[in-house]
């Protein structure tokens, strides 16, 4: 029986289909979290190749270095031969200096001309982009894949909504659904665990590693609420200070896992000085460390209702990280916007509602402040959640 993860074909794909037929001009850079199918979709992309493809991974438990980079390297040259070729290099931010040494060996392939395209793949976006800023500046384009929507989850494997809400969208665990523990343990060793063990904790200096790890439960465990990095520091121990803290949150939105939404202002410099609002990038990093069941989630309407909003939250947090948009939260005083999205000049508050109740004073608010914004319900009332996922974003900011 066929893995759906192996055999669906994300959107991406054509993509880089695309680039990798055009002549050799610029190294392909295919960044994402942990288990999203970066690598899956590489393989899936190379296989119809009419030249060579060499696959080498530098994902071991000790790191790579410059040498093992310039070997595979010099072997791809020999496969490719006059005829070109694609060397593929996955989990490229664990090789020691790898950005100086991909710079150097490119560099020697456009001067001799020969015709070896190169395909990088690194699960650490952050780490990604240091080494690409540092060295490779015009060398490369970046295809982001984000965690897997809705509609994936739906056409890949037969996900309702309200799965989707509960257990997320890691293409991985998706076939686990049916035994909550094992998914559970999965999510929590095979992708958070490693995530941080191996994508943040080795690479990147961090003086105080459990305090990211208990910043990153605080943010999942309240996705979707604004809390000021104050009162979080009254739940940490040994907690250090803010500046800390906000440091340790770009890490962990770096490694695809949580984000901080900044509060909408109409002006930058009160954007930054804002608390953020937490936001889970995928739904199964809220639920899998709560321990709660389907069931149990389903049948307490105010625990559903935080759901959704962190479902609709994840999916706009993955469009604005692939540059579609720009999203934030909107606060003032007492009167709050789920969500505001930002297309080019088009302004949309967006309020989420999975029940009956609850007053929409937030969103009136809103457009008093800023009369030029459209305003959006999404849920009870207004558009059907499962509508708005599957819908482009623009489609809802640009009406």
């Amino acid at each position: 029986m066929s893995n759906p993860s192996e055999t669906f074909r994300r959107a991406q794909a054509s993509e880089l289909a695309r680039r990798l037929r055009a002549p050799r001009r610029l190294i392909q850079v295919v960044a994402g979290a942990r288990q999203v199918g970066k690598t899956t979709l590489v393989r899936q992309v190379t296989a119809a190749a009419e030249v060579p493809v060499r696959f080498a991974s530098a994902d071991e438990p000790t790191l790579r270095g410059p040498e093992w980079i310039a070997t595979q390297w010099e072997a791809a040259r020999i496969e490719a031969g006059r005829s070109g070729g694609i060397l593929v290099i996955d989990e490229v931010q664990k090789a020691a200096g790898w950005s100086e040494s991909v710079k150097r060996l490119w560099d020697e392939d456009t001067r001799a001309r020969r015709r070896i395209k190169v395909v990088l793949l690194g699960s650490a976006p952050l780490l990604v982009q240091q080494g690409l800023t540092e060295s490779l500046a015009g060398r490369f384009e970046i295809l982001r894949l984000p965690h897997w929507s809705f509609v994936e989850m739906r056409d890949a494997f037969r996900f309702s909504l309200d799965r989707y809400v509960h257990f997320g969208s890691y293409p991985g665990a998706a076939r686990l659904v049916a035994e909550p523990e094992r998914w559970r343990s999965y999510v929590m060793d095979s992708l958070v665990e490693t995530t941080i063990a191996r994508d943040v904790l080795l690479l990147t200096r961090v003086d105080k590693p459990a305090l990211l790890r208990r910043l990153f439960e605080l943010g999942c465990r309240y996705s979707g609420q604004a809390l000021s990095f104050t009162k979080i520091l009254g739940q940490l121990q040994d907690a250090g200070n803010t500046t800390t803290l906000a440091h340790y949150l770009h890490l962990l939105s770096g490694a695809g896992l949580l984000t901080g939404l900044p509060k909408f202002a109409g002006e930058v410099v009160r954007q930054r000085g804002s608390s953020p609002k937490f936001q889970a990038l995928n739904n199964a990093l809220v639920t899998a460390p709560s321990g709660l069941s389907f069931r149990e989630a389903r049948k307490d309407p105010e625990r559903w209702g935080r759901l959704v909003e962190s479902a609709v939250g994840a999916h706009l947090a993955n469009v604005a990280a692939s540059g579609e948009c720009e999203l934030f939260y909107w606060r003032e005083g007492d009167r709050e916007v789920d969500f505001v999205v930002r297309v080019g000049h088009a302004i949309t508050g967006i309020e989420v509602k999975s029940g009956d109740g609850g007053r929409l004073s937030g969103l009136a608010a809103f457009k008093k402040a800023h009369s030029r914004a459209r305003t959006l319900v999404v849920g009870a009332g207004g558009v059907a959640v499962a509508d708005f996922l599957v819908q482009p974003v623009s489609r809802w900011a640009k009406g």
